[in-house]
């Protein structure tokens, strides 16, 4: 055998050896075979309401299995390692990850320009894709590039026995039928809760490729028990029903299943959506990279009258951190940081320390609801991607949508515009719907209060006739971002 074809078989060799491993990690501390009964098990409960130990062992056993694996089927991540002086034995525990500086977009945006289509930090390549391979996903693009995501089926079991156990938690089970209501294009979470209700053996009733109307008459007819949509549309579908003289708090529907955009942590999102329905918010978190099953989710006590909400976790098969937004340093328990994920539920793209980059606070302490896995406290309301910097104040688009709905009447549709004027100071103008549009005056001077009183900023305000503003039929895009320097 020559020398060259030697390497190639130990290359070989190593990547299948790690694979192996990591697979059998995963395979390990997961119940994907029997789905719904599993969720019922003692085994399953014994994951969901685990000590703080048994989740850091489990977590520290699949670091172990995961960093050979990623060095050995990850080019980008071999890069890294070797960049950064370090050895796949060096982060073997949740203590070593200190030494491994966060992956942000950024640098896998990069990485995905230098190696189209898919980038290298992926750990499938054609060969295990063509396999094996079961779904491919994007990111939305919105802070740059849409990157590409290959998963297999082993990432479907994987993710389904995590999103059911999320659903178990809210409550969603047999005897409900839920309305699945989005585009079903390479965006994840609905695919995901798809495969899920499938495998619970739930009633879903499809809701792509219809207009509004088409789904309110669906809900009048069919009487499902939950939707799942985005807040947006879960606002959007509420005032179709009412054009049609029906009342979506008549209506069957007793959960809403929100993703896509923060609801529970604002609100007057929240109490304007569960008052339109008559129904109970609850809702996924995460992220196309390192949590594309769920991330986050609500539970009964997650969001109750004279409380902040919070939302649940999934810790054995994810490490959640929070880093400082500067430098990216791990904050001190119970203070504010953007949330950092390393999947460790995944055959295709378990990302080492990935800034997902959402502000909140973790909590470690048992819930009410017996669930041991940290709680991130004020659930999100927004990444730090989406933070506006105006003259020098910084705030996020879910602090205006709070101030524009608690004051009353005010449609649920609104634009954000930021512009530059003449003098070369940038402005926000602020774009809002009310009945009492013609006697704009008292509505400007209470909108643009209740804006700076949370924010810090002056703002104009726009008062403008009912259904002027197109109407939000998904993931809603409120920032118009016109200011000079920024345009494209």
């Amino acid at each position: 055998m020559s020398p060259h074809k030697g390497h190639a078989r130990l290359v070989s060799d190593a990547r299948t050896h790690t694979r192996n491993a990591w697979l059998a990690a995963l395979a390990k501390h997961a119940e994907t075979e029997a789905l719904p009964d599993s969720l019922h098990s003692s085994r399953t409960r014994h994951y969901d309401f685990a000590s703080r130990d048994e989740i850091r062992a489990i977590q520290d056993e699949k670091l172990a299995a995961l960093t050979p694996f990623l060095y050995e089927n990850s080019q980008f991540y071999r890069r890294r390692f070797d960049r950064l002086g370090l050895l796949p034995i060096d982060i073997q525990s949740v203590e070593d990850l200190s030494r491994w500086p966060v992956v942000t977009k950024e640098e896998m945006s990069l990485d995905a320009d230098q190696h189209p289509p898919y980038g290298s930090y992926l750990t499938i390549g054609l060969a295990e894709w063509q396999d094996r391979g079961w779904m491919q996903f994007s990111t939305s693009g919105s802070t740059g590039r849409p990157r590409v995501f290959r998963y297999t089926h082993a990432d479907r079991q994987l993710w389904v026995w995590a999103n059911a156990r999320a659903l178990h938690a809210m409550g969603i089970g047999r005897g409900d039928a839920v309305f699945l209501i989005g585009g079903f294009g390479p965006h994840v979470w609905l695919w995901g809760v798809y495969e899920t209700l499938i495998q619970m053996r739930l009633a879903v009733i499809p809701g792509g490729g219809l207009d509004g109307t088409a789904r309110a008459r669906i809900v009048e007819r069919l009487q499902p028990s939950v939707i799942a949509c985005t807040p947006s549309y879960a606002l959007y579908l509420g005032r179709v029903l009412q054009d049609l003289g029906l009342d979506p708090a008549a209506s069957s529907v007793r959960k809403l299943f929100l993703g896509g955009e923060p609801a529970l942590g604002i609100e007057a999102t929240r109490t304007r959506i569960e008052s339109l329905w008559n129904a109970r918010i609850v809702e996924f978190y995460g992220c196309t990279e390192a949590s594309p099953h769920v991330g986050g989710f609500s539970c009964p006590y997650s969001a109750r009258a004279g409380q902040a909400p919070f939302t649940h976790l999934l810790e054995d098969v994810q490490i959640w951190e929070t880093v400082d937004g500067q430098d990216y340093r791990a904050v001190a328990p119970g203070q504010r940081g953007l949330t950092v994920c390393t999947s460790l539920n995944s055959e295709s793209s378990p990302q080492l320390r990935f800034l997902v980059g959402d502000y909140t606070t973790f909590d470690r302490s048992t819930c009410e609801c017996g669930r041991s896995h940290v709680r991130a406290l004020g659930s999100f309301v927004g990444r730090a991607d989406d933070v506006i910097n105006l003259r020098g104040v910084k705030f996020f688009p879910s602090q205006i949508e709070e101030a524009i709905r608690s004051v009353s009447g005010t449609g649920d549709e609104f634009e954000i515009i930021l512009d530059t004027n003449d003098d070369g100071l940038d402005i926000m103008t602020i774009r809002v719907e009310h009945p009492e549009h013609a006697t704009p005056a008292d509505w400007h001077d209470r909108i643009a209060g209740a804006v700076r009183s949370r924010c810090e900023v002056r703002a104009d305000v726009e008062i403008l006739a009912p259904k002027t503003l197109p109407k939000t039929e998904f993931k809603a895009r409120r920032v118009n971002d016109r200011r000079v320097g920024r345009r494209a």
